[in-house]
């Protein structure tokens, strides 16, 4: 008995870490690295940046309207009621007979989009702003299938896509699934690899 509770005990504390915080791996939103990184850009897009603010007011809907600050950190301590895996499962679902029978599925405790948004807000709240756009980008692609985050990842490879083919991503990204601060970084991606030579050629 003893023993059981221990072994659900280190179950809920890898849940929670699973939940609470994004594996390295984990629908880790693709970015050029090094020298490959985008630079930034000045171009006017004004509907994107209306259709922006009109996704955060999504993300503050999807949050029942919660506005989280340093003070609220870490969240499973402050406020274990916030955390929810990707499913919706909260930390007491997740017991290890539960788990031993099936009844827990891997996206049982994957991250989900609003905890990943309430830690935006804390980052942002310390002035950790490129951490917090991070954070929103990565929230973004929970909603983006395992397969489709595999095929951008390639096309941002240097040498695997045209401008053409970037900038049809981007506007996919915005049209299919919202993903504002996604595409914005794959629209960097095509200006960014154009200036210095390494599109695909057509």
């Amino acid at each position: 008995m003893l023993e059981n509770r221990k072994i659900e005990q280190l179950v809920k504390k890898i849940a929670l870490q699973m939940i609470e915080e994004q594996s390295p791996g984990q629908r880790a939103a693709p970015e050029p690295t090094g020298e490959m990184k985008p630079e930034r850009l000045e171009r006017p897009a004004p509907d994107n940046i209306a259709r922006a603010k009109a996704d955060e007011g999504k993300r503050a809907t999807a949050a029942g309207g919660t506005k989280l600050d340093s003070g609220d950190y870490p969240l499973a301590e402050r406020h274990p009621e916030l955390i929810k895996s990707y499913t919706g499962k909260r930390m007491e679902d997740i017991t290890l007979d539960r788990v031993v029978g099936g009844e827990i599925i891997s996206d049982d405790i994957r991250i989900s989009a609003e905890v990943l948004e309430y830690q935006a807000q804390i980052a942002e709240s310390v002035g950790k702003k490129q951490f917090a756009s991070n954070l929103r980008r990565a929230a973004e692609m929970t909603r983006i299938p395992d397969d489709e985050v595999l095929e951008m990842y390639n096309l941002l490879r240097p040498g695997r896509a045209t401008k053409k083919m970037l900038l049809d991503m981007a506007a996919m990204l915005e049209n299919k699934y919202d993903a504002y601060v996604t595409a914005k970084l794959v629209r960097d991606a095509a200006f960014a690899y154009e200036k210095r030579g390494i599109l695909l050629r057509e």
